[in-house]
């Protein structure tokens, strides 16, 4: 797949312009019900943890559609119809609109499970604590599982609670305070739809691996390249986990593999076929 022979050009071809359509509507409607009723329709309509009490199926297709803001929504319809309308035009409406949802839930599975194996990890820790709320197990927790950015208000408590391990108020405080956090991890909601934006960029890269995308409009560099560096920067930052990174980086990724995977399986369907 390194030519590029599309089905009929289209500088806006169907699914591409509905998509961009649904997505303002969306971002319209987030704007006017927080405006004139006070309602986040955030709340009902962005991605939560499986195991959160706010999660609910229809959650995996609406939160494709949701995003934090005017520059999160302009950043991924821009890039959709740079690297979505290629796409439609090469494989058509039909085949485009399947790739789109299923990274777009590839997307979704990956984030879910990475924030499994998270949420898990902090259950155990806190469990470990709860179990015998002591001044040194609530030290460990706070070591083991608050990023060092986070640690001021842990701090505080920690040592007020070594200085007075008696005292009834701090281990209430400490537990309460741990807890929190867990409610907390496990209802953040996701938004957006990077993760099948980023499938639809891997596309590109496969499909037109020597086509050249100018990075800030001025730097010169081929597809399967930026591909390569993108996917191993959002592989880092994920890996990094900064506390301060509100990018849901393996989303993105998740797109990229399951975009690669189902590329792979038309391949090798089509080559059974010829």
């Amino acid at each position: 797949m390194n030519d590029y022979r599309p089905q009929g050009f289209s500088v806006l071809p169907t699914v591409v312009k509905n998509l961009l359509i649904i997505n303002g509507l969306f971002f319209v409607a987030t704007v006017v019900f927080q405006n004139t009723l006070h309602i986040d329709i955030k709340d009902y309509l962005a991605l939560y943890y499986p195991g959160s009490e706010y999660f609910k199926p229809y959650q995996l297709i609406t939160h494709l559609f949701m995003h934090g803001n005017f520059t999160h929504l302009f950043s991924n319809m821009f890039a959709l119809w740079m690297f979505g309308a290629v796409l439609e035009n090469y494989w058509g409406p039909k085949k485009f609109l399947i790739y789109y949802i299923i990274t777009g839930l590839g997307a979704a599975f990956l984030h879910s499970t990475i924030n499994y194996f998270e949420i898990s990890h902090l259950k155990d820790t806190a469990q470990l604590f709860l179990s015998n709320p002591t001044p040194k197990g609530f030290e460990s927790f706070v070591f083991n599982s608050v990023p060092t950015e986070y640690r001021v208000s842990f701090n505080e408590l920690m040592n007020l609670w070594t200085n007075n391990p008696t005292s009834v108020s701090f281990k209430d405080n400490a537990v309460a305070i741990v807890n929190e956090l867990i409610q907390v991890k496990q209802n953040v909601p996701t938004v957006g739809a990077s993760g099948a934006v980023f499938g639809v960029l891997l596309a590109f890269g496969m499909i037109m691996p020597n086509a050249m995308i100018y990075v800030f409009f001025f730097l010169p560099m081929k597809a399967k390249y930026f591909v390569i560096l993108y996917g191993l920067f959002e592989l880092y930052s994920g890996i990094q986990n900064n506390p301060g990174d509100n990018v849901a980086h393996f989303a993105h990724l998740g797109g990229m593999l399951f975009g690669f995977i189902l590329i792979k399986f038309w391949q090798r369907k089509a080559n059974r076929w010829n």
